[in-house]
């Protein structure tokens, strides 16, 4: 008996039309957080010349860039909000208020506040504080 196992394509970043798929979720995320233009191209590590850039992103008309940088910053602002749907699947309001909550846990300040400040870095460290947080 011939088994057919199904195989499971995962989009390549390198592609365009994957990271211009990226930049729309990403885009419809930072919506949802409700964060001005500045803080959205801080948060993808882009320049803050880069404004016009981020309606065409909203539109689906233009990809992500292809940097390791950039792609890195966009997994984890996913994965933060994937925790937060896993912390809080009842709660939509608090999902998408959360990251503007100061925490004593970061000593006083917002989630936001140490990915800004912070750069990839911040990033990174509030990814795995969500994921540190499910794991409660």
């Amino acid at each position: 008996m011939n088994t057919v196992v199904p195989t499971i394509t995962v989009p390549s970043l390198a592609e365009e039309g994957t990271r211009r798929d990226l930049a729309r979720v990403v885009s419809a995320l930072f919506a949802k957080w409700d964060l001005p233009g500045e803080v959205q191209l801080n948060l993808l590590g882009m320049s803050p010349e880069s404004r016009k850039v981020l309606a065409q992103y909203r539109r689906g008309e233009r990809a992500l860039p292809n940097s390791r940088d950039t792609l890195d910053r966009a997994g984890y602002l996913l994965g933060i909000h994937k925790g937060l749907r896993l912390l809080f699947p009842e709660n939509a309001a608090l999902r998408y208020r959360w990251v503007q909550v100061r925490n004593r846990m970061l000593d006083g300040r917002t989630p936001l506040q140490v990915m800004v400040e912070d750069g990839l870095v911040g990033v990174a460290r509030i990814a795995r504080f969500v994921d540190f947080q499910r794991g409660q």
